[in-house]
């Protein structure tokens, strides 16, 4: 992964009117001019998500992605797993009691000393809340030790140290939280902490005088989230950012031309999907789904809206996912005419307009989607005219990504297009188990579970398997998921940074745990 060595042209001349479009699509004031555009001795890292929240559980990988707060365990751009507050980690011959022993110079940003009573508050409140890798573990219990975090379970579970990377996990210290238990200001442990918060989108950072670990080359870092591509795109090119993620891929290709930017690029464990309710009156026959996959034109749609005909998804999981990924696997086709006889053998007819109807009701969906990765709602749209080239009307609505949890949750979502990271926590089983639980997940199945599948996935997490047999269970879960479809995948990802040549030592995870701001330092 290193720089690109792109053509440049200048920005001369421009730059003063990119700066103010920029800043009124940002819909915030510019930051100070100085350093080049940026303000003295600050970092300007604009991205996409906005701080919905404070609280670990629900905040996303904000406060990780920044490094403010730390988890037990970390890992490295390879997904490997490495030492967080935890210096070691074992487990017992059972795998069912686990001792994580703690760093012992760690320090919160208050002053106080990381404790084990600490770290074992942090992990009851993480078990307590929804939605999170946690509600795979089998706990029994989590108890302090003189030095140690000690972990029992009813049951042997060998992703535990890897759950325990999830940013849910992050631990914070006791002055974070109000007496009702709400969090109110994130006073972590890692290099850097939080100067001031404007929710949702600005974060102020300053290198913590706690941190004993590698000095931060960069001392100061100004976080600021705006939601338009197009936005972000501007205030890189006109210099009003020094590090820029996600970028939409016409801003990209415009921006691997200008003056004074390189472009970071990784490949992720991603996949963009659409979700099917299978409790749809529709969409619960298998031939249906199968029609929608079949009706889509992976490969013109990566290559004329992600500029990447190498991003066409032919199963769920992608060559970064070398262990899941399957080349024998017979891949997803472009067949309109299959899709069409498929929904023919269900029941479906052609009615008024080219719409399909079955007893009288028109084969008419509702595809949500949200605009906060740039790709979704144009690739929303090639979804809509692929499905109605076949005889399904579809109504694209975009709105906030929350609302496809909300339409999960409340049983009335139809189709949802989002992409899901499956290294989110480094082992993708875990998050695979959340997914295709019985019960689905809100980026996971819906109305769909299959027995076969989730025991495949329960003897992965077990441990005491070999590698035969546990190859034989990814392949057994990669073929159930391509015949049936609970999630459609539609393409994979590319991550792309911006960076401004004000700076040097840029690191893009693949797995979007953290922005490596620690490895930044200003260019010579």
């Amino acid at each position: 992964m290193g720089r690109s060595g792109w053509s440049r042209r200048s920005r001369a001349g421009a730059a003063a009117g990119l700066a103010v479009m920029a800043t009124a699509a940002a819909g915030c004031s510019a930051p100070a001019a100085g350093g080049g555009g940026s303000s003295a001795g600050v970092l300007q890292v604009v991205g996409q998500f906005e701080v919905h929240s404070l609280d670990p559980a629900t905040a996303g990988g904000t406060f990780t992605r920044l490094q403010v707060a730390e988890t037990l365990v970390d890992a490295d751009v390879d997904g490997a797993l490495q030492p967080g507050l935890a210096q070691d980690w074992e487990a017992s011959a059972d795998q069912r009691s686990w001792s994580f022993r703690l760093r012992p110079d760690a320090v919160f940003h208050d002053g106080t000393p990381v404790t084990p009573e600490h770290v074992a508050a942090a992990l009851e409140r993480a078990r307590a809340g929804e939605g999170t890798p946690l509600a795979a573990v089998p706990w029994s219990s989590v108890r302090a030790q003189p030095d140690a975090v000690q972990v029992e379970l009813t049951e042997p579970f060998a992703a535990l140290p890897a759950v325990l990377a999830h940013t849910s996990t992050q631990v914070l210290a006791p002055s974070s939280y109000a007496p009702d238990g709400t969090v109110t200001e994130v006073v972590g442990s890692g290099p850097y902490r939080v100067e001031r918060v404007e929710q949702p989108s600005v974060v102020d950072l300053v290198a913590a005088e706690q941190w004993s670990g590698q000095e931060p080359g960069v001392q100061r870092i100004h976080y600021q989230t705006v939601g338009r591509g197009e936005a972000r795109a501007l205030m890189a090119e006109s210099g009003q950012a020094d590090v820029t993620f996600g970028m939409d891929p016409v801003s990209l290709q415009r921006l691997t031309r200008a003056d004074g930017l390189d472009i970071e690029s990784a490949t992720l464990p991603r996949a963009i999907l659409l979700k099917a309710n299978a409790a749809h009156p529709a969409l619960r026959d298998v031939r249906v789904r199968q029609a929608i996959s079949l009706a889509l034109d992976r490969e013109a749609m990566a290559t004329a809206l992600l500029r990447d005909p190498e991003m066409a998804a032919t199963q769920l999981f992608p060559p970064s996912l070398p262990q899941w990924h399957q080349e024998t696997l017979a891949p997803l086709e472009h067949d309109p005419q299959a899709a069409r006889d498929l929904l023919a053998g269900a029941g479906w007819t052609p009615g008024p307009g080219g719409t399909l109807t079955r007893d009288g009701a028109p084969l008419s969906l509702t595809l949500r989607t949200f605009p906060d990765r740039a790709e979704l709602p144009v690739l929303a749209t090639a979804v809509q005219a692929a499905l109605e080239g076949i005889g399904i009307a579809v109504e694209v609505q975009v709105g906030n990504s929350s609302e496809i949890a909300a339409g999960h949750q409340d049983g009335t979502l139809e189709l949802g297009l989002y992409a899901r990271n499956y290294s989110l926590v480094p082992d993708p089983v875990v998050t695979l188990l959340e997914d295709f639980d019985a019960d689905g997940a809100d980026y996971g199945a819906m109305g769909w579970d299959d027995p076969a599948l989730t025991a495949a996935l329960t003897d992965l997490t077990g441990g005491g398997i070999d590698d035969a047999a546990a190859t034989a269970a990814r392949q057994q879960v990669a073929q159930v998921l391509q015949v049936e479809l609970p999630v459609i995948p539609v393409a994979w990802y590319r991550q792309s940074v911006v960076v401004s040549d004000r700076v040097d030592g840029v690191v893009l995870d693949p797995l979007e745990r953290s922005f490596h701001l620690t490895d930044v330092r200003w260019a010579r």
